[in-house]
């Protein structure tokens, strides 16, 4: 992308100045001049603080991966909803959103550039048109930017709590109520794999909603995050001694194991359109492994009853009394 360049008009700091001019959020910014990707009279600058006097030339460009750099993409995504602005996918199992240095294989991300779909840029280069994200394990509605626009309106949703989603998940023993876990959550300090309940951690609350039971006592619940920390479902399972069927990370593992992925699903997603203000709701199918289980597990009628999307809110209405 060609650099873009503006004169300054009135004194003031780097990223401020910025962050008004291009109307995004200052964080956003701050990442911007610290890739580079910013000039003050024809030299980079790396200093969000650097003060700008009235006639300086402020020159900034988006830095775009192209499909050439992207690693070979070998599957394809359910697209559940798209227009110019953003769109909505099914992710499915295994999939990481976005590229990391420790990430080897393709990622949604990647799929996107593949595709040649145009995404937002303000979170960087590795998180085109990300606006949130779901663990790799986890499946269901994932929704995607295309214009900065659009990301910048779809992050403040995140932020007021008016998007947000409802998961479906199987855990191997019922709940003994319905009700909201509000417990710290930070890093696991004996495994920095996982995340645990601590009381250093950062704030989380999440709801849970009994549906339906086995006589194995495998349940299926739903859930409701007020927040969206790592692992937060399967960290406030953990603390009610509950897990996620299939994760082997915070439950159980057995050599007689016949479910290979964790049986957590983000099932609807809903949120208001960044720009024609809609109030929208996006349902994501479950895959067939968890749907083939859940088929045996339970009876159909009653899980379509359960699981209907047009009810599934009126549940947590009721989700007070703490776990």
């Amino acid at each position: 992308m060609e650099l873009q360049s503006f004169e300054v008009q009135s004194v003031g700091r780097l990223d401020k100045v910025l962050t008004d001019v291009l109307g995004e959020s200052r964080n956003q910014v701050e990442q911007l001049i610290k890739e580079g990707l910013v000039q003050l009279n024809g030299k980079t600058v790396l200093k969000t603080g650097k003060k700008l006097n009235v006639g300086d030339m402020v020159a900034y460009k988006f830095k775009e991966l192209t499909p050439k750099e992207a690693p070979i993409v070998d599957f394809d995504v359910e697209i559940i909803y798209e227009d110019e602005v953003m769109m909505v996918v099914n992710k499915p199992s295994g999939l990481v959103v976005h590229p990391a240095p420790s990430v080897k294989e393709a990622t949604l991300v990647d799929w996107l550039i593949n595709k040649g779909v145009s995404l937002s840029t303000i979170s960087g280069e590795e998180r085109h048109g990300i606006v949130h994200r779901i663990d790799k394990d986890t499946t269901g509605a994932l929704v995607i930017a295309k214009t900065n626009e659009a990301h910048q309106k779809l992050s403040e949703q995140l932020q007021d709590k008016s998007m947000g989603r409802y998961y479906l998940a199987l855990i191997d023993y019922p709940l003994k109520s319905s009700g909201i876990v509000e417990k710290p959550i930070g890093r696991n300090p004996n495994n920095r794999l996982k995340m645990d309940v601590v009381s250093h951690g950062k704030e989380a609350k999440s709801a849970f909603y009994k549906l339906l039971e086995t006589s194995r006592q495998v349940e299926l619940i739903a859930v409701k995050l007020f927040t969206g920390r790592t692992h937060q479902i399967r960290v406030h399972l953990e603390s009610l001694g509950r897990h996620i069927l299939g994760d082997t990370l915070y439950g159980f593992k057995s050599k007689q194991d016949t479910i290979k992925r964790v049986y957590l699903h983000a099932y609807k997603l809903y949120m208001v359109h960044p720009t024609t203000g809609e109030q929208m709701e996006f349902v994501a199918p479950l895959f067939t492994d968890m749907q083939s289980y859940i088929d045996k597990a339970f009876n159909k009628g009653e899980v379509h009853e359960k699981i209907n999307p047009d009810i599934l809110n009126s549940y947590f209405t009721t989700v007070t009394d703490s776990l």
